[in-house]
């Protein structure tokens, strides 16, 4: 009797394990390296709700963004301590003179001169997103760099003020990552 109740338990725990979910991390982009004996890893026991200001641009049009790659890097750690957070509970917001990686291939291509194919940053873009992070941009700072809403990628996200949406979202608990 103990052994059909092992093996019907047995049984019932294994598929869900065997199809439990593994932690989406960013592929190709923000790499992090294998520390031993390093403290403050992701904890299992915290839900992070985490806003990113991502407003510096990248050295060059044909790069892709520093800050940007630095929301993949803090996905990749935590996928990498088996944390996986919920969709939207990361959001990097792109605002300054970080605006500009939010156009579409061809207005990006228009706008900074770039001799590559196009936006490097849309790749990111797109693995961030189905990593579940929200990407988001300042329309003020579109406003106030002459770029029409239009021109603006649809993987992103726009909100009327990057002030707007991380007052927002800290006064929700998420934790700020100042740029």
């Amino acid at each position: 009797m103990k052994r059909s109740a092992s093996a019907w338990l047995l049984a019932m725990i294994l598929p869900t394990t065997a199809m439990a979910a593994q932690p989406v991390g960013v592929r190709d982009f923000g790499a992090i390296a294998t520390t031993t004996g390093a403290s403050e890893h992701a904890d299992h026991a915290l839900r992070y709700r985490v806003v990113f200001a991502v407003t510096r641009g990248a050295d060059a049009p044909d790069k892709v963004d520093p800050s940007l790659e630095r929301v993949a890097r803090f996905v990749n750690l935590l996928a990498a301590d088996g944390v996986q957070p919920k969709p939207g509970d990361i959001v990097a917001v792109i605002s300054g003179p970080a605006t500009v990686i939010a156009l579409s291939d061809k207005a990006y291509v228009a706008r900074t001169g770039s001799k590559g194919n196009g936006n490097p940053n849309l790749p990111l873009v797109e693995r961030l997103r189905a990593a579940g992070v929200v990407v988001s941009v300042c329309s003020q700072a579109l406003h106030g760099m002459k770029i029409p809403a239009e021109d603006v990628t649809p993987s992103v996200r726009r909100d009327v003020a990057a002030m707007m949406t991380i007052a927002n979202l800290q006064l929700r608990g998420y934790a700020l990552m100042p740029d």
